[in-house]
């Protein structure tokens, strides 16, 4: 079973592009996960199965799987059968919806997180929106905590850049449980601070892994 302690302070790089895009392609993505390793990345979260497989067999750092279906509600590997796939294509975890809200198959979150424990060897992390999904998922039997879902749920507000408040919280909440800080890390002067507000490592992504992204934000800064 994967040793957590090698993602202790670290970075993970989410290497993932939207359907549509040039660099919606497994290639494209396991260079894209091979170059954020060795820049330093200590892991990676990748999005679809031929992802998966494919980022597997580029990389040698834990890889956090998961399978996005659908837009609104629980689209984050919102089944079992979605959970189950994403750990067959060899994630080392497989990251799933953790908030409270009903599940598509009609199963609770502790049932999808057994089935997974039970017909796999990967670990389970629960992308979260608030302290109280961060603890229901604890009770569930989650692996991991992460703050992916925060701003996104209604339970709490959208903040400019990760929500160190909730990571701040839950740090005091002693959860026994990793607490990666995701969503919304745009400078490594951010990464800090969610390492600082007592986050176990800290995922990144758009800032890293979407040029799209980046160059508006400097056409922006620049007028254009």
């Amino acid at each position: 079973m994967l040793d957590l302690q090698s993602l202790r302070s670290a970075l993970i790089v989410s290497c993932q592009a939207y359907p549509g895009e040039p660099m919606r392609d497994p290639r494209t993505t396991a260079q894209v996960a091979q170059s954020a390793v060795i820049g330093g990345a200590a892991g990676v979260r990748v999005q679809g199965l031929g992802d998966i497989l494919a980022v597997r067999s580029a990389v040698e750092v834990p890889v956090i799987g998961l399978w996005k279906d659908g837009h609104d509600g629980v689209f984050i590997t919102p089944t079992l059968h979605h959970a189950l796939a994403c750990a067959g294509a060899g994630a080392h975890i497989v990251a799933l919806d953790g908030t409270r809200r009903d599940r598509p198959d009609g199963l609770t979150l502790k049932q999808t997180v057994a089935g997974v424990h039970g017909n796999s060897p990967a670990l389970v992390m629960a992308d979260c929106g608030s302290a109280a999904d961060a603890l229901a998922a604890v009770d569930a039997g989650a692996d991991l905590i992460g703050t992916t879902l925060a701003g996104y749920t209604g339970e709490r507000p959208k903040t400019e850049g990760p929500d160190l408040e909730l990571l701040h919280e839950l740090a005091g909440l002693e959860l026994g449980v990793p607490v990666l800080a995701e969503g919304r890390i745009h400078t490594p002067a951010q990464g800090r601070a969610a390492l600082d507000a007592g986050a176990f490592a800290v995922v990144v992504g758009t800032a890293i892994t979407h040029p799209a992204t980046i160059t508006g934000w400097f056409a922006e800064a620049l007028g254009a």
